[in-house]
């Protein structure tokens, strides 16, 4: 275990990595198995050339530590291992391996990779970071290449790259569409499969890390790609600097649970060649443990592991001052000795009580593909949670539910359900995290978009090079008719109609809201559902768009405003029955006719309609109340509007089934006519 309160000259592990010192550089390797550590510098014309060699010295707690005066910003360098042969051990003397913690990496002529000393000067020029209030973040997920390789406000030499996220055009869209933070597919240091490689294609998402402290550098401008040492961190640290002084903030998608050394057969990079035995899971045979389904599984039963994982997350959010991660299988961090999850694994705990760490967001994928892999719910106390139960109850509702309606004649399921996951989903996580450890999505970068949803019945994968074998079968979509485009109107407005439910469900329920960067204006892949490996026009953020998707970006846009300006929508506890919860929300249940939901109105699959009433419990802001009516079934309802102490009137906000809703005035008692499958959202007075 890792004990965080250390005086710091005590700690065992302190200062991996390269650090400056009054006579050059140190270095600092962790490896309990090794016989031998070398550090090699290398020629600055040919990093291929050992220009100076140092054997460096194990202490009491297997750090392998060394100094030389020419260890200084910009030198090339890596690592050579020896040790014990035997099953779970891969020292090979001749390789040149990469530090764990190098800040900085370059490519040598023959495609290998060598670390170097990084230069972290950067002016930060006063901006700090916006510090979001979590029941006021939105999240759009988004592609730090994909975001920008086609808009045609940045110079071409931008395109694709951090400086051009942060172009001022890129940042104005961001900010008029009413995101508050933009989380980032990884941008640790990767490299492509070498199936991939073999295959002609590359890894697109970046879900195969090299190193876990250097921004992969081909998303970097040319400019400074070329620009020598600390010009890629840089232009990365300029686009934070230029988000945050935006008020936006970014959250870094990071693969700690595997490494790009893949299985056995792998290259050997770094971990593997250094300590095999205490940084990756295995058998006594010295076969892979993998509950990734990458080849590999970091081990994080051992101490320098997590530590890894810390030390990473520090540099990230102190150093280039990151606002939040999500983790990747984060199912993985959690896991002991005897590869089980535990939700009080030191690890877990420390990342989010390491005072280092205080005010960053943390976010989870709570599953991996091991054994019980699925932990929605299970995490500690700080932790926010994707919650694919709540996108699967959605898109069900919305879709595969309309479509089972249409061929029986009968819907499969009540609203009670969906209800639950309106609410904050009480049902997955306890009280004391409330309903913000929820982060609600529809869609992600790994599945169908949100129009895909409603085009596609099947996935449509055959240019991934598997023969439509990979991706989900479980899409939860319904294409109303048609397997992809149509020309047929009727579908076309169902269709268009389902996307703005999906949205309005998505952005008006309680929880924390991510957004998938095109969703908002119906993005298509064309059913590919697994489009890790398309680097192409199938993947990156199209800038120009049809009237129809105009017309969406602005139901998004008013649907973020409606969001931020009701807090009712976005409580930050849980309520209790009978009592006054700050900054939770009451909430009343009534069905079609305005009386409180029974029991047959929550479960009955003919009675796929409610209204929601929620008054917020004031705290930081003003009292507001909201009505939402739902409407699952595509015959059109009339509904009279409830009743309740204190309400007098209901003004209409937001209308899925109509583009040009106005603000309409209603009694309560007003019996209204509620299209089918359809939404209406009132401000209550």
């Amino acid at each position: 275990m890792i004990t965080l309160e250390r005086v710091p000259e005590l700690d065992p592990l302190r200062d991996l990595g390269v650090r400056a010192t009054p006579a050059g550089g140190e270095i600092r390797v962790y490896s309990a198995t090794a016989s031998a550590i070398e550090l090699c510098l290398l020629d600055g014309k040919d990093t291929n050339w050992v220009s100076e060699s140092i054997q460096l010295v194990k202490d009491d707690a297997n750090v392998w530590s060394g100094s030389s005066p020419h260890l200084v910003a910009g030198t090339r360098y890596s690592l050579r291992a020896s040790g014990p042969k035997g099953p779970t051990n891969r020292f090979d003397s001749t390789l040149h391996l990469l530090d764990p913690y190098a800040r900085g990496l370059a490519r040598t002529t023959n495609g290998e990779w060598r670390s170097y000393v990084q230069d972290d000067g950067f002016d930060w020029a006063g901006v700090v970071k916006p510090n979001t209030p979590l029941d006021h973040t939105v999240i759009y997920e988004a592609h730090a290449k994909g975001i920008s390789k086609l808009n045609p406000a940045v110079p071409e030499e931008l395109r694709g790259t951090y400086a051009g996220l942060a172009h001022d055009t890129a940042i104005a869209y961001l900010k008029d569409l009413g995101v508050t933070a933009i989380q980032l597919l990884p941008i640790h240091q990767f490299v492509s499969e070498q199936r991939l490689v073999k295959q002609g294609l590359s890894n697109y998402w970046g879900y195969n890390t090299l190193n876990f402290f250097t921004p992969h550098a081909e998303w970097a401008s040319r400019d400074a790609q070329f620009g020598g040492t600390g010009a890629v961190l840089r232009e990365f640290k300029g686009m934070v600097r230029l988000l945050h002084d935006a008020g936006l903030e970014v959250i870094l998608d990071v693969v700690f649970n595997h490494t790009s050394e893949e299985g056995l057969d792998g290259p050997t990079t770094s971990l593997r060649g250094l300590d095999n035995s205490t940084y990756y899971r295995q058998t006594a045979k010295g076969e892979y443990i993998d509950v990734t389904g990458c080849g590999n599984t970091v081990n994080f039963a051992s101490a320098v592991s997590q530590r890894l994982v810390l030390d990473s997350l520090r540099y990230w959010a102190n150093e280039v001052q990151i606002d939040g991660f999500r983790f990747d299988l984060a199912a993985t961090l959690g896991r002991d000795a005897q590869v089980n999850f535990d939700r009080e694994h030191p690890l877990l705990e420390a990342i989010v009580n390491d005072p280092q760490l205080a005010g960053v967001k943390m976010i989870a994928e709570p599953w991996d593909v091991g054994m019980g892999g699925w932990q929605v719910g299970e995490f500690p106390d700080k932790w926010s949670e994707w919650n694919d139960d709540y996108r699967d109850r959605v898109r069900n509702f919305w879709l595969t539910d309309i479509a089972a309606t249409r061929a029986t004649g009968v819907a499969p399921i009540g609203i009670g359900q969906l209800a639950s996951k309106l609410s904050g989903s009480a049902g997955t996580f306890t009280p004391e995290r409330g309903p913000l450890a929820s982060v609600n999505l529809i869609t992600a970068h790994d599945g169908l978009t949100a129009a895909d949803l409603t085009s596609y019945n099947q996935k449509h994968n055959l240019g991934n090079g598997e023969n439509n074998r990979d991706g989900t079968e479980n899409n939860h979509s319904f294409n109303y008719g048609v397997e992809g485009p149509s020309h047929d109107a009727g579908i076309i407005a169902s269709r268009e109609k389902a996307i703005r439910n999906l949205l309005g469900t998505l952005l008006l329920s309680a929880g924390l809201p991510m957004l998938t960067a095109g969703d908002e204006f119906g993005r298509t892949q064309h059913g590919n559902n697994n489009a890790y490996c398309h680097d192409s026009v199938l993947t990156w953020l199209p800038w120009e768009r049809e009237d129809w998707q105009d017309d969406l970006l602005v139901v998004s846009t008013t649907l973020l405003r409606l969001r931020r300006e009701n807090p009712a929508l976005r409580p930050v506890r849980y309520g209790v029955f009978g009592e006054t919860v700050p900054s939770a929300s009451q909430m009343d249940w009534f069905n079609k006719d305005g009386a409180s939901m029974s029991i047959e109105d929550w479960d009955s699959p003919t009675e796929r309609t409610l209204q929601f009433l929620a008054a917020s419990t004031p705290e930081f802001e003003g009292f507001n109340r909201i009505l939402l009516i739902v409407h699952g079934l595509e015959s059109d309802e009339t509904v009279t509007l409830p009743a309740h102490d204190g309400v007098s009137s209901y003004t209409l906000l937001w209308n899925s089934a109509a583009d040009d809703a106005t603000a309409e005035e209603h009694e309560p008692g007003t019996s209204l006519s509620v299209a089918g499958a359809s939404m209406q959202l009132f401000k209550a007075h």
